[in-house]
């Protein structure tokens, strides 16, 4: 199985639920800023409906084997399943449940359904803006380089800098928004 495939699963699984949702990771990123492969699908579950970790892993148990207890994401300090495919290569999925953090929901609101061409298929996904100030708070190395990416494929000019700048201070990262616009190259 490809992860491409395992996205279009999960997709499939929570629409199935009516378990609103939002694919991150380089999933999101690969729409926004330069391509890079993956080995797992991140995903957002919304809280619609009673237990929707559950829900969506009940439907993905035949293809995907999950760790027996959900666990509080180090990054996010939100609650995750994480599962991996019995088949093939391992790749590894993390369900995320939405928690009540002012810019993660948000985020989960302003969220886009667009057509993935990875995919090959619309799906939900952050905003721009959105996807670039959770990469700068998570901090890590990818995320840092991730963040730059979209920025410079979106280009600052065509993005809502004060939202990004105003969360950056919220989360005491502003100092890493800096550092990538800095590493920015000028074009031409």
């Amino acid at each position: 199985m490809t992860t491409e495939a395992l996205a279009i699963l999960v997709i499939e699984a929570c629409e199935s639920e009516g378990v609103e949702h939002m694919i991150t990771g380089a999933f999101a990123t690969n729409l926004y800023g330069i391509p890079r492969s993956t080995k797992d699908v991140d995903v957002v579950l919304g809280l619609t409906g009673s237990n929707p970790l559950e829900r969506v892993a009940r439907r993905l148990t035949p293809t995907v084997t999950f760790e027996p207890q959900v666990e509080f994401d180090t990054l996010t300090w939100g609650k995750r399943l994480v599962g991996t495919v019995m088949e093939g290569s391992p790749i590894k999925i993390e369900l995320f449940e939405l928690f009540d953090d002012p810019f993660v929901t948000l985020q989960f609101a302003r969220r886009k359904k667009v057509l993935s061409k990875q995919l090959d298929r619309s799906t939900w996904v952050p905003a721009a803006e959105d996807l670039i100030v959770q990469k700068l708070r998570w901090g890590r190395s990818k995320d840092l380089d991730d963040a730059r990416d979209v920025l410079a494929v979106q280009g600052v000019g065509m993005l809502d800098m004060s939202y990004v700048s105003e969360w950056c201070a919220t989360h005491g990262t502003t100092v890493r928004l800096e550092k990538v616009l800095a590493e920015i190259a000028p074009l031409g």
